[in-house]
């Protein structure tokens, strides 16, 4: 039986996550990079897409709030930290 392809989506945003988590933890992404935020906020993306097919309450949750908390990630690297504010 073939796997339907939101769900192919859906596992390829899994991945996108774990990738973006497994090298922030070997130090090669910091979470002041934008590719760190963009994988989480993409990958999020896709499993949020997955879930309108075969919704899931708590999940749908979780990665809505994933995909805000990158979204935010990306803003304050994008605009905040060219103002280098003094704390």
């Amino acid at each position: 039986m073939p796997v339907p392809y939101y769900e192919l989506i859906g596992v390829a945003g899994v991945f996108q996550i774990l990738i973006a988590f497994v090298m922030l933890q070997f130090e090669r992404l910091t979470t002041q990079n934008i590719t760190y935020q963009l994988l989480n906020a993409l990958g999020a993306s896709c499993i949020l897409f997955s879930l309108f097919f075969h919704f899931n309450f708590s999940a749908f949750l979780m990665e809505l709030c994933w995909l805000a908390v990158s979204i935010y990630g990306i803003y304050k690297i994008l605009f905040l930290s060219q103002h280098d504010v003094v704390k």
